[in-house]
Order: structure tokens, then C-alpha cells, then sequence
């Protein structure tokens, strides 16, 4: 089963993939890592994204599809996968066209002033990373190993309207795009596991 999330920032698209590979033995794919793992391992694609990004550029979009392409044909694929974070735009998705089919695209719809609160009251882990909401848990250090929590510079309304914008510039052009896979999630209030239950039911139907 192959998988793309779509979102727009803080929609809670992290969660929502650690629930789908539980039930269904896939593997999340981030081209974020993909890009820390193949430059840490200095493999040929690796340093060639590293040229780039030492310049300041953004990756050519035919250096991550062929990045991308190379991770797929491993065993850990051999069930599926969710791509997070990719593609971002229409050329992205036509460039995905040439290395593999989709099966289902989920987009995670959840209101701008929920996303603005997921933003501000984010608090991150100094230590292991685990993410917290200061409106569900107001704690100054982590529940699980005790270290302090912070929050980032840039988890603020300013930074999330610029990256709101470009989303519904770049991105959200996607839904129409794959508009004969698609299939929206509406955020619950009542948390991600009532948002993922409806995800589940229609991911099964697919099986």
C-alpha cells in the first residue's frame, strides 16, 4: 500500500502515519532523512544534494526523485510506504509518476485556528525529542525522561502564516491533482485517535 499525506503544517500528519504503520506493516518515508542519511553515508546523491545545499539552493527536484527511487527498492518497501513531506507541488507529483504508483492520498483537514494553537503551544523535549502541547500537558520538563522542554524560534504566528501561505500556494494545488484518490480526514477535537479511526475504515477497504 503506497501513501501520501497531505497537510498543512501542525495538521498532525506525524501521528496520523505512526498510527497507519502500526495496522498496516508500512514505512514512513521523510525526504528530510532521506536527505540526513544519504549525506551522512556520503553516497553519490548525497553529496550531490549536499553541493547544492552548501550554496544555499534547493535540491533539484531530480536529485530527490532519484534519491527517493533508491529508497523504495528496499526490502523494508516491499509492503508499502507513506511519503511525508513529498511531493510539495505538482511538478513533484508528475516527477513521482515515473518511479512508482499511488495508491490513496490522505489529506489531514484541520482548521487554521486549531493549527495556530498546535503552533504556540508546542513544546519540544531537550533531550529525547518527544513533542508536547502546552494545552495538554503543562509541564516544564518531559514526562518520560525528566529533561527540560523548550520551545523553537520559529514555532510562532508569524513564521506559521509564511508557511501557511506557501502551503496553500505550493501544495494544496495537490488535492485537486489527486482528487480520484483522495480521501480527507477531518481533525477531531477529540484527538488523533478519533481522527484516525475514519482513515483506518478506508485504508482497510483498500486491502
Amino acid at each position: 500500500m503506497k501513501i501520501i499525506l497531505l497537510g498543512a503544517p501542525f495538521s498532525g500528519k506525524g501521528t496520523l502515519a505512526r498510527n497507519i504503520m502500526k495496522d498496516f506493516d508500512v514505512v514512513q518515508i521523510s525526504t528530510g532523512d532521506l536527505f540526513r542519511e544519504n549525506i551522512k553515508n556520503g553516497t553519490e546523491v548525497g553529496n550531490l544534494a549536499k553541493s547544492y545545499m552548501d550554496k544555499g539552493e534547493l535540491v533539484p527536484d531530480e536529485v530527490t526523485i532519484k534519491m527517493l527511487a533508491e529508497r523504495i527498492k528496499k526490502d523494508d518497501c516491499k509492503k508499502g510506504f507513506i511519503l511525508d513531506g513529498f511531493p510539495r507541488s505538482i511538478a513533484q507529483a508528475e516527477a513521482l509518476k515515473t518511479i512508482t504508483d499511488i495508491d490513496a492520498v490522505i489529506e489531514l483537514d484541520v482548521p487554521l485556528d486549531e493549527i495556530k494553537r498546535r503552533c504556540v503551544g508546542r513544546r519540544i523535549c531537550s533531550k529525547c525529542g518527544e513533542i508536547y502541547n502546552t494545552s495538554t500537558y503543562d509541564k516544564s520538563t518531559c514526562q518520560k525522561c525528566g529533561a527540560p522542554l523548550f520551545q523553537r524560534d520559529d514555532d510562532n504566528l508569524e513564521t506559521i502564516t509564511l508557511r501557511l501561505e506557501v502551503y496553500e500556494k505550493t501544495t494544496a494545488p495537490l488535492i485537486n491533482f489527486y482528487a480520484d484518490k483522495l480521501f480527507v480526514a477531518k481533525g477531531s477535537e477529540k484527538g488523533p485517535e478519533e481522527t484516525y479511526k475514519p482513515v483506518k475504515t478506508f485504508l482497510e477497504g483498500l486491502k
